[in-house]
């Protein structure tokens, strides 16, 4: 059975997690589909654009918990396993923000532990209204620590910290106040709205985007000294490629831009 689908329409590339019985956990199997997929479109000059979204009642309930319990019947009581389980959930993560296309998380249902972690790594989120989001391994004993890298690079620090340790889950409303999303939109629009900031993107310079997404977290690490210098260096290495320079003059001659 196939848990993850990829179609490509034009240049956007759509992510479907097909485990609905499991609310699209980020079991084994699904973060190795994950991983092969996103290696294979990181490469791939035709897509400029990538949606991620689930099936079912939720987008992504995080790790499966009764595949991580199998892990403890190991003779060091799951370590090595465990170990290997985070390190792979992370490297998918970084995956996602080091890919030159931007990535739209579109949420619906709940995103919890893991899979808040996923919305909050994905460069876009667009949630459906009633989605409910948090980081609640707490309240099994388990706290967040690996989704809390993504949270507290997304939210203020105070709400990130009272997420994690009150397990408490928040609306699309306070989701998108916190920064955890860009905007709730209705259930039924959900589809059409990831698609339209899709195209959107879609539409623009890929060199230009793909320069601009590794500059934002390069810069986002740095001092303030050290990020406008290298985001002036960025600029001047934007400037002087050609297509930069057909899209200004065709700005200022008041024409379309010839990329093709």
């Amino acid at each position: 059975m196939t848990i993850l689908h990829r179609e490509d329409d034009a240049t956007i590339a759509t992510l479907t997690m097909d485990a609905p019985e499991r609310l699209n956990a980020l079991s084994d199997e699904m973060l190795a589909a994950l991983q092969t997929t996103l290696d294979d479109i990181k490469s791939d000059p035709e897509v400029r654009a990538v949606i991620l979204r689930g099936t079912g009642k939720g987008f992504c309930a995080g790790h499966d918990l009764k595949q991580m319990q199998a892990g403890r019947q190991a003779a060091d009581g799951g370590a090595a396993y465990f170990k290997d389980l985070f390190d792979r959930c992370a490297t998918m993560m970084q995956t996602i923000q080091a890919m030159p296309q931007p990535v739209i998380a579109q949420v619906h249902g709940i995103a919890t532990a893991a899979g808040c972690q996923l919305v909050a790594t994905c460069d876009l989120a667009i949630a459906a209204d009633e989605t409910r989001f948090g980081v609640n391994g707490v309240n099994i004993g388990l706290f967040c620590s690996t989704p809390m890298v993504a949270l507290t690079r997304n939210i203020g620090r105070k709400a990130a910290f009272e997420m994690l340790t009150t397990g408490r889950f928040i609306n699309t409303r306070e989701a998108q106040e916190l920064g955890l999303i860009n905007r709730a939109v209705a259930a039924d629009d959900l589809d059409k709205e990831a698609r339209e900031l899709a195209q959107t993107i879609a539409s623009k310079l890929p060199v230009a985007v793909k320069i601009g997404k590794e500059a934002f977290y390069a810069q986002a690490q740095m001092s303030t000294a050290d990020a406008y210098a290298y985001a002036g260096n960025v600029m001047v290495d934007n400037m002087l490629d050609a297509a930069t320079d057909e899209g200004i003059n065709a700005f200022l001659e008041k024409r379309t831009p010839n990329w093709d």
